[in-house]
């Protein structure tokens, strides 16, 4: 049976799932939503479906099966919860929502739903690398012994001209922070996946390059504590001259891990009895950005191959609101940004 599916917002991050639905088998674009026309004309030249002004308008004119929501974060939560009402399943974009307020109000909208109606799935995709899913299972089987703490780094460039081209990604009204829920959400994501959660946040946060332009932070340093005492050292910034790798690093019982993002990256395990082993990652076929992960695919082909389970998706809107609470309370202990 094939999925019609419709996707709602066209800008950046919309390339990939585009190109997804395109390649994976049984699924099928019949509308596209956009609030900006001219994004919307764009899109739907590009794509050759109809288009529409709203999430409603679409479901009411193409019925799709699925909603992929696409949009700037401050307008993830109200196409979301008009596709559950309809009875549409959702795949959104990160973050769940640009304040905690507006997360719950999806999380607590799933929760009362039936067990049987909609799914709603949330775009971690770096949970789908071959590195973080090899690291997760050596984890849980725990041949790696006893995790000892760990180290986590998302260093990255911007320039004032990316802020300028599209400013909601500089307010807290628009994105809800900066560096911390724009970019290095998927690797909080992934080391409180990896290692159990987050207890509780430390750390600050600072507008160190971008002042000129932006209201948000470009520059972050967190000390993240785990169950058992672990504690992962988290540094971000978007000041670098140019990207470097995405870094966690995990100092184990029986050996010293380093899981690098991007298409060169992977696994190293280097064994405390001498052996290294490496594992790499796959390579990125997409339009989208090279550092968005090589994974996007993968997530979107396992949502709606899970769509007829009786279980929730995996990934859904109380998965992701650990990392959004996470760089929510960065931003409280440092002052900055509104409380919710």
């Amino acid at each position: 049976m094939t999925v019609r599916i419709g996707v709602i917002g066209c800008g950046d991050v919309s390339v990939v799932h585009f190109e997804a639905i395109r390649d994976i088998e049984g699924l099928e674009l019949v509308g596209v939503a956009d609030t900006d026309p001219q994004a919307l004309a764009r899109a739907v030249e590009a794509t050759g479906v109809p288009g529409f002004a709203s999430t409603q308008e679409l479901i009411d004119g193409v019925g799709p099966v699925a909603v992929h929501v696409t949009t700037p974060h401050d307008a993830h939560i109200d196409p979301s919860l008009t596709a559950l009402a309809a009875g549409v399943h959702v795949l959104q974009e990160k973050p769940l929502a640009h304040t905690l307020e507006e997360g719950r109000r999806l999380v607590d909208a799933l929760a009362a739903a039936p067990t049987d109606g909609p799914k709603v799935g949330i775009c971690f995709q770096n949970r789908y690398n071959l590195a973080s899913q090899r690291l997760h299972q050596m984890l849980r089987s725990g041949e790696l012994g006893a995790v000892r703490g760990a180290w986590a780094s998302v260093v990255w460039t911007r320039t004032a001209e990316y802020y300028r081209a599209k400013p909601w990604r500089g307010t807290w009204a628009g994105s809800g922070g900066g560096l911390l829920i724009n970019q290095a959400i998927h690797t909080l994501d992934l080391v409180q996946w990896l290692l159990g959660g987050v207890e509780r946040t430390d750390g600050h946060v600072a507008t160190r390059k971008y002042g000129d332009v932006i209201e948000v932070e470009d520059t972050a340093e967190l000390l993240l504590h785990h169950p058992g005492g672990i504690t992962t050292s988290f540094y971000a910034t978007l000041t670098a001259p140019q990207h470097r790798p995405v870094e966690i690093e995990l100092d184990c019982e029986n050996a010293y891990v380093t899981l690098r993002g991007g298409t060169d990256g992977g696994l190293t395990i280097r064994w405390a009895d001498g052996r290294v082993d490496t594992l790499g990652e796959r390579s990125v076929t997409s339009g989208g950005r090279s550092y968005w992960g090589v994974s996007h695919e993968l997530l979107i082909r396992d949502f709606h191959a899970r769509l007829a389970e009786p279980e929730p998706f995996w990934i859904g809107p109380q998965q992701a609101m650990a990392s959004l609470e996470i760089l929510k309370e960065a931003y409280r202990l440092s002052g900055v940004g509104p409380r919710g």
